[in-house]
């Protein structure tokens, strides 16, 4: 999910603080590449991508509230807006993470994950026909690109013949989708909470709606499987600790760095999927794949320094 939520206002950093920024928004992205790759661990052994995204989501929020705890100042919690923008934010995260593990379990780790990494191409859709954002030939260049990319990269002109099936491919894009909202929810939350309020009141809704969703004897069953320690796992560096790390980072981070600091996710779950799930990608998946990445990166770079 490393992307670029919005950006706080922050004084200008050092060269030193940069590099320790730049080194928080990889570990981030690191923890989330993984986190696709233990996902896919999860539901090929047959765990629901509701119950997998809902133990994610509730050890995330222990994590993020002991976060809240140690810094409860200016949260904010008593704001209405606040508490609003921050549950469309835990919905949006909701489907997420549970499409992205659809996609997973129907498809492969890293088809979802850069299917997923075009979130930012939803982001300029929905500005665009909103009129928070002008059109140029360059957005427009780079929304067809990673149309080209997902084309390639899923075979969708051709679904049926490989592995990859138009389930997968729509869960893919929905996970984007919903991180897209994620996006605009946080933006206008941050404004009236602290970043920490705003993610244990999204986690909390995330939680919630989950428990709604998900098989109550499944989600029982997670508390005393033997496959405990990855769901754990998941839950810290998946659901919580990259958040940290991701929106700390992000405070002293070059925009244009973060952008590019951000393909160590899907980079990290492709290599996953390869090295321990046996996953392989064909010629022109992987073409797909660059394009994707590439164009996303740009145009990130581009809408942080239009000039």
């Amino acid at each position: 999910m490393a992307q670029q939520p919005p950006r706080p206002n922050v004084k200008h950093p050092s060269s030193k603080t940069q590099s320790l920024g730049g080194l928080f928004v990889v570990l981030a992205a690191l923890c989330w590449g993984l986190s696709g790759g233990i996902g896919g661990v999860l539901t090929a052994e047959g765990w629901s991508p509701i119950v997998v995204s809902l133990s994610r989501g509730a050890i995330g929020l222990l994590v993020v509230l002991f976060w809240l705890a140690l810094r409860p100042a200016g949260s904010g919690l008593v704001n209405g807006r606040l508490w609003l923008w921050s549950a469309v934010a835990g919905a949006a995260v909701a489907g997420n993470f549970s499409f992205y593990f659809l996609s997973i379990a129907e498809g492969s780790v890293a088809v979802a994950a850069t299917l997923m990494y075009s979130a930012p191409v939803f982001v300029y859709l929905v500005s665009f026909a909103f009129r928070l954002e002008r059109p140029s030939a360059f957005k427009w260049t780079a929304i067809a690109l990673v149309t080209l990319g997902v084309i390639l990269l899923t075979g969708i002109y051709d679904v049926g013949a490989g592995d990859i099936t138009l389930l997968a491919v729509g869960a893919g894009l929905l996970s984007g989708v919903s991180y897209a909202v994620f996006i605009f929810a946080f933006k206008y939350a941050a404004p009236h909470g602290s970043p920490q309020a705003i993610l244990v009141i999204a986690f909390a809704v995330l939680v919630a709606i989950l428990l709604g969703l998900s098989d109550a004897e499944q989600t029982l069953a997670v508390l005393g499987t033997s496959s405990w320690p990855l769901f754990v796992t998941l839950g810290v560096l998946g659901g919580g600790l990259s958040f940290v790390l991701y929106i700390v980072g992000l405070k002293h981070t070059a925009p244009a760095a973060a952008s590019i600091l951000a393909m160590v996710e899907p980079v990290t779950a492709s290599l996953f999927s390869v090295v321990v799930l046996d996953e392989s990608l064909a010629a022109m998946q992987v073409l797909g794949m660059a394009l994707i990445l590439l164009t996303v990166t740009a145009l990130g770079v581009h809408s942080r320094n239009p000039n």
